[in-house]
């Protein structure tokens, strides 16, 4: 299923969630609720067992130096056939025909995501702790040529790095 959507953002982002996080934890939530336990691979995947399971595009659309809307992009295997390391609902949940992994149960799913996206725009915070706590942490990150340990998230959305004693935190670009 793919879908794109235009919502409510704050005007002024400054000190708000960030979009791509807030977007991760709002699907994750409802992946949850299947009884899944999906990781946030940052910037803007949705991974289950180490697969791909949703891709996230989010965008800020701006008329000057305000926010119009936030627009976001969301694809999610549901029954479909998937590449090599990707994963579909159906086969996540165990079941080749689950009713959850068809549209319309998608299609509720991720509106009901997205009703959470809105309602986190203004609490950076606690989109940073929910995406946190869910956040894939492989052994090492490449950046710059060299291996680093995730650290964690910055308030903005931005991945915190630690190598010896340096710290590195990337920005997702919009």
């Amino acid at each position: 299923m793919w879908l794109s959507a235009a919502l409510p953002w704050p005007a002024q982002p400054e000190g708000g969630a960030s979009l791509a996080l807030a977007a991760a934890v709002g699907i994750v939530l409802q992946l949850e609720a299947l009884g899944l336990q999906p990781q946030i691979k940052w910037p803007n995947d949705l991974l289950i067992d180490g697969r791909k399971l949703v891709g996230i595009l989010p965008r800020l659309r701006w008329r000057g130096s305000q926010v119009r809307y936030a627009q976001l992009g969301v694809g999610i295997n549901g029954v479909n056939r998937v590449p090599v390391g990707a994963v579909n609902l159906a086969e996540a949940l165990g079941r080749r025909e689950h009713p959850q992994a068809q549209p319309a149960g998608l299609a509720a799913r991720l509106l009901r995501g997205l009703e959470w996206v809105v309602a986190a725009a203004p609490h950076a915070e606690l989109v940073r702790r929910q995406a946190e706590q869910r956040l894939w942490r492989p052994a090492w990150f490449e950046h710059q040529g060299q291996r680093w340990q995730v650290d964690g998230l910055a308030v903005d959305g931005g991945l915190r790095l630690r190598r010896d004693s340096a710290v590195a935190v990337l920005q997702r670009r919009f």
